[in-house]
């Protein structure tokens, strides 16, 4: 006898799924903007880049 999934499970499982991919890209952006952007993307010059600079160190990021 198969086992038949209901509706909102399949619903919860696909929310599930989308936040947990939203969360991991946004995590991959600050990631990208703290470490390695440096005025690129972010239109902020070196700003954001000395904000972080301490913290860049700390993660092993390369800087100077």
């Amino acid at each position: 006898m198969a086992i038949a999934h209901s509706p909102s499970r399949a619903n919860e499982t696909l929310a599930t799924v989308l936040v947990t991919v939203g969360v991991v890209l946004l995590a991959l952006l600050t990631l990208y903007l703290v470490g390695f952007d440096q005025g690129v993307i972010s239109r902020s010059g070196m700003y954001l880049h000395e904000l972080m600079h301490d913290g860049r160190h700390l993660l092993g990021l390369p800087c100077h």
